[in-house]
């Protein structure tokens, strides 16, 4: 069973398999915790189409480490009640900020890092890079979806714009794009078959996180966490130019509080990729 119990219907609160957000949103949760003690916690925040169990292969890792994980379904997301819609960044941004201060809550004294997996890491993004962020020790980004417009092939962008707004409820998928998002075929067939992974998207979503990874590609310099970015030398999906743009624009990697590693045989899919233990 999960920590935390239910104080009223109004107020944030995790309870078994639930995080109720600011708004009463509520939404599916997923924790992994250590035996013993626990010395840190991960909030995992997952990516585009995907949803908390995105997390699952790499607990045991962390739980060996003395370290918790939770992950919940994003609004769009999982079992989430909007599947399928986009909700906007900034209801994004606002449940992770929400459910940072509960976890405080359920886990006072303990150091609490943010995870976030390509479009979860612009969740991270944007929402420490607000006027007020919460407080968390650390923030690492995996393969994080930085891809500004700006960045994109005119045509892109114009094809986008123009789809998002004649025929948003129109749906696609990416089959037909001949890329490799892992090596690690088997996991890719299983997600294949999870009926939680999103396999068509509707074009508003796509347009809507096109504006997330404008957000955060333009918020680097506000950006002031203690952070890690990993980023696999093989990512078919987020290109490198935007990554590394993001990276020279933030303002404390001359100390040495934001870094970033480059993985020669990583893939988008870097916490699942044959080499996730590296």
């Amino acid at each position: 069973a999960l920590p935390g119990s239910p104080s009223s219907s109004s107020s944030p609160h995790i309870a078994e398999h639930i995080f109720v957000s600011f708004d009463n949103t509520e939404l599916p949760l997923r924790a992994w915790l250590p035996a013993d003690e626990i010395n840190g916690v991960i909030i995992a925040v997952h990516g585009f189409n995907d949803y908390s169990n995105f997390i699952k292969d790499s607990a045991s890792f962390f739980n060996k480490r003395k370290l918790a994980i939770y992950a919940y379904d994003q609004r769009g997301f999982g079992q989430s009640i909007t599947r399928g819609r986009w909700s906007g960044w900034q209801a994004m941004a606002d449940d992770l900020a929400t459910f940072i201060t509960v976890i405080k809550e359920v886990h006072p004294d303990t150091p609490v890092y943010i995870l976030g997996d390509s479009m979860g890491g612009a969740v991270a993004i944007v929402t420490m890079a607000q006027s007020d962020p919460p407080d968390v020790n650390g923030v690492i980004l995996v393969a994080p979806a930085l891809w500004a417009r700006s960045e994109m092939p005119f045509y892109q962008r114009f094809a986008l714009w123009i789809a998002a707004h004649t025929i948003p409820w129109e749906k696609v998928t990416g089959q037909s794009l001949g890329i490799t998002a892992s090596d690690n075929i088997e996991m890719l067939r299983q997600l294949g078959k999870d009926p939680l992974v999103i396999k068509e998207t509707r074009i508003e979503v796509i347009y809507g996180l096109s504006n997330l990874m404008d957000k955060a590609f333009d918020s680097a310099e506000r950006f002031r966490d203690t952070s890690l970015i990993l980023y696999g030398e093989k990512d078919q999906i987020i290109p490198r130019e935007p990554v590394f743009d993001f990276y020279r624009r933030l303002p404390l990697k001359s100390r040495d509080q934001q870094r970033i590693i480059l993985y020669e045989n990583g893939y988008h899919m870097l916490l699942r990729d044959l080499q996730s233990a590296k």
